[in-house]
């Protein structure tokens, strides 16, 4: 496989717009690299199922901004960028980590309210409709983008299942993530509609992004790691040729029962990667995240809405 060597930045600020939780009071940093939103309460900001962030990389006397996700609903990313006084308008594009509901929700707010035409980049399979099919509980339909409406409104729809870069070269999205590890099975009942047949969904959409910062190491950002984050984390390391991992953000996908097996092998094998910083997210759930804690006292930040983490 061809490497895709990063252009190293000198810093990578990601600032958290949408996620699952928010706690005002966690309002201090607790290490080097979280700046947290101070309290004001009247500019209170909404937590929902589903995950956005702003990424910015500065490199000499350039910054480049990207987006990474638009949330669950089409309120509350526009909304808790206006209170925290953040305009995605310079946005230099907007990467669609996979097609779920809980990441799109709020695409057409951002591309139309860009008042220019916008790359979006995004795994064909993001815009092909899913569902759930699970024994015993019946088939629950899914919300999915439509890339026609998107480009009504203004998006510059770039399809890409291989790995590319962004931010002259500072930033790569992944792509397919390769599978190689024995537990990351991916999402149970999950089904795809394709040629007209529903079949097994292996959300091949799913993809992250990867910056490497000067004097320390990849930072991999993830929407909800539906290839496994170990996978992912591996296949970033691979696709760069960069063996060190500074550090590991976003959503996991590791909440409920159906994971509880998989949480102990993937906690393992993230010692052994050992980043610097681990800040899960999102999907990742309450228990899992505090068993990420205590394996990884002192790596492990327990991530609040509004938070900017700066490598």
């Amino acid at each position: 496989m061809t490497e895709h060597k990063l252009k190293p930045a000198d810093r990578v600020e990601i600032t958290v717009l949408v996620d699952n939780y928010t706690d005002v009071l966690m309002n201090t940093s607790s290490t080097p690299v979280d700046r947290r939103l101070p309290y004001n309460p009247d500019r209170h900001i909404l937590a929902e199922h589903g995950l956005s962030c702003l990424v910015k990389v500065f490199s000499r006397k350039k910054e480049h901004a990207i987006l990474l996700d638009a949330g669950l609903s089409a309120e509350c990313l526009p909304r808790n960028a206006c209170q925290m006084r953040i305009s995605l308008a310079g946005i230099e594009a907007v990467v669609l980590s996979h097609g779920h509901y809980d990441h799109t929700g709020a695409l057409d707010c951002v591309v139309s309210g860009a008042g220019r035409q916008i790359p979006l980049i995004a795994h064909p399979d993001a815009f092909l409709p899913r569902r759930r099919n699970v024994p015993g509980k019946g088939i629950f339909n899914q919300r999915f983008p439509d890339a026609v409406a998107l480009k009504r409104a203004g998006a510059d729809i770039r399809m890409r299942s291989g790995p590319s870069t962004l931010a002259a070269g500072h930033l790569l999205v992944t792509g397919e993530v390769e599978r190689k590890t024995s537990f990351e099975k991916g999402v149970t009942g999950a089904e795809i509609e394709r040629d007209g047949k529903w079949v097994a969904d292996l959300l091949r959409d799913d993809q992250a992004l990867v910056m490497s910062v000067k004097d320390k190491g990849l930072v991999v950002l993830s929407g909800c790691a539906h290839a496994g984050i170990i996978n992912t984390v591996e296949y970033a390391k691979k696709i760069t040729g960069t063996d060190h991992v500074h550090a590991v953000l976003g959503g996991f996908h590791l909440s409920g029962k159906v994971y509880e097996q998989v949480v102990p092998p993937t906690i393992e094998a993230m010692t052994q990667i050992n980043p610097q910083y681990i800040v899960p997210m999102h999907c990742t759930g309450w228990s899992t995240i505090n068993r990420f804690m205590t394996a990884m006292t002192g790596k492990c930040i327990l991530n609040t809405l509004g938070t900017t983490y700066v490598f």
